[in-house]
Formats: C-alpha cells, sequence, structure tokens
C-alpha cells in the first residue's frame, strides 16, 4: 500500500486496484481507518477521536490532491506524495 503522506505518527496510504467510492486508509497505533475523499467520513475502523480529528483536517486541505491520486491509482499509476499536516 503506497504511503501517500506521514505525520504525527499517522501514516495516510492508498491502494493501486480498490473499489467502491474515493478513498483512503489511515494507521495509527494498532488503529486503521478508511475515509472517504468526498464527504470525509469514516467508512470503516476507528481511531481516537483528537487524531481522527488531525486525519479530517488534513484531508480537508488537500481533497483535490487525494481525488488525483485515486484516480492516478485506478490507473495503476504512480501517486503522488502530499504534505504533512503541520
Amino acid at each position: 500500500m503506497p504511503e501517500i503522506s506521514r505525520f504525527f505518527g499517522i501514516v495516510i496510504a492508498m491502494y493501486w486496484v480498490e473499489h467502491g467510492p474515493p478513498h483512503f486508509h489511515a494507521r495509527y497505533g494498532g488503529y486503521k481507518v478508511t475515509i472517504a475523499i468526498d464527504s470525509l467520513t469514516v467508512l470503516e475502523g476507528s481511531f481516537p477521536p483528537r487524531v481522527l480529528g488531525f486525519v479530517v483536517e488534513w484531508a480537508s486541505q488537500h481533497q483535490k490532491e487525494l481525488a488525483g491520486n485515486w484516480e492516478k491509482a485506478r490507473l495503476n499509476r504512480a501517486l503522488k506524495k502530499i504534505a504533512p499536516l503541520q
């Protein structure tokens, strides 16, 4: 799973061969979550509330880049790194 960003111990990634609504994956410690790109809602999994807040804040700042990476992934192209939350 290609890593596209990392911040505060959170790893953001996107698979190449995915289906369903456009989404990305995040890992933090033993937690995993899948988040829809357009609505920024949790599709699967859970995170501690504060950590989820960081991920949603980051994603809201980078929705266009995430959508672009989703299209690249569907075409099996290299994904672009996205700046971390600061």
